[in-house]
């Protein structure tokens, strides 16, 4: 099963239709590190208001960041330039809900799909972007 999964992987990254992004956090570390500082330069008030409305914020924190990460990387490969952390902004039409991109850049016209998982302490996040448009 597994080498199926990567067989299918490698060929829709090679056909150039799309591109993947994937992070990974380990949550010690994230929560380590986290502050006040980085806080307000990465994430957008709707992610910040999502992320303190539940008992176990730095896991909401740590999965927004890797959804973030993994949108990042999946965009470089289409366009090279800078895009800021704040113009990437992931949210959720309800408590737990299905992660939606947003791109706060008007040339931005990209087809997302994210996922976010995680497991004791890890989250991990994969983008794919249909660059097929």
């Amino acid at each position: 099963m597994e080498n199926e999964i990567l067989k299918s992987l490698e060929i829709l990254n090679t056909s150039g239709k799309f591109t993947i992004g994937n992070d990974l956090v380990y949550l010690p570390d994230f929560s380590a590190s986290f502050n006040d500082l980085f806080k307000k330069k990465v994430y957008t008030t709707a992610e910040i208001t999502y992320c303190d409305a539940f008992e176990r914020t730095i896991l909401r924190y740590a999965s927004t960041w890797a959804a973030k990460e993994a949108v990042y990387k999946a965009i470089k490969q289409i366009n090279p330039s800078t895009l800021g952390w704040k113009k990437i902004e992931i949210i959720r039409k309800k408590n737990a809900g299905q992660p939606l991109v947003i791109i706060h850049n008007p040339e931005a016209n990209y087809k997302i799909s994210l996922t976010i998982s995680h497991d004791g302490d890890y989250v991990w996040a994969i983008a794919l972007i249909d660059t097929d448009l």
